[in-house]
């Protein structure tokens, strides 16, 4: 299976990104962000689920497959990473939306011992669908054993603050809020800030979380 590497000269870590639900592994947004943790010295490994692969050789658009056949593409895809990659350089999981969801999913589904990863980062997290917050997407976050990172903008209409502060998220998740930023971390144009900004913003988080959590133990989730 192909992989879309962004590779800087001295990296500190190695980070594999799923796309979301409905764009490609080299959607603007994707593509963005892997760009920015490169020049932060974050080697990224880009790839695409089975369906998402079909859209683009068959032209159909497929909906996304089950989770059991996406968590086995991302299982398959760390190996292959860790066999172009190289040892010697920290792994970390995760994903735009969808495939962030699924690096968690992935994460809390592997013993402890057994996960080649140290931690995980997710774009837009999907607590739940669009105005029906009661239907969390929470439950296995309590039993993940590695630091996850989670950047929300604060209007993302899959997890707004006053939603996420009432969830129980385990004692390994940390919430990082983007101002006024929409489930791409976009914020209106009245906001302080450009798109841009909660992009690098984003991306400067994740890497202070990557350099900073191998030995920091949290007594619980974090908002900020």
């Amino acid at each position: 299976m192909s992989l879309l590497w962004n590779r800087p000269e001295r990296p500190s870590a190695t980070l594999v990104l799923a796309h979301g639900a409905g764009a490609p592994m080299d959607s603007p947004f994707m593509t963005g962000m892997a760009e920015l943790l490169a020049e932060r010295g974050i080697q990224v490994a880009r790839f695409e689920f089975d369906y998402m692969d079909r859209r683009r050789r068959e032209g159909i658009k497929a909906p996304p497959d089950r989770a059991a056949r996406l968590l086995a593409r991302f299982d398959a895809v760390v190996g292959q990473v860790l066999e172009e990659a190289g040892t010697g350089l920290p792994l970390w999981i995760g994903g735009k939306s969808m495939g962030g969801r699924m690096a968690t999913l992935l994460a809390a589904d592997t013993e402890a011992d057994k996960q080649p990863w140290t931690g995980v980062v997710a774009l837009g997290y999907p607590f739940h669908p669009p105005g029906k917050p009661e239907r969390t997407r929470t439950e296995h976050l309590p039993s993940l054993s590695r630091p996850t990172l989670i950047c929300q903008g604060e209007r993302d209409p899959f997890g707004k603050p006053p939603e996420v502060a009432g969830y129980a998220l385990g004692s390994r998740v940390t919430v990082t809020w983007l101002p006024d930023g929409d489930h791409d971390l976009k914020p209106r144009k009245s906001a302080p800030v450009s798109h841009q900004d909660n992009l690098r913003e984003a991306a400067d988080r994740i890497v202070e979380f990557i350099d900073a959590l191998a030995d920091v133990r949290r007594p619980g989730p974090v908002f900020r």
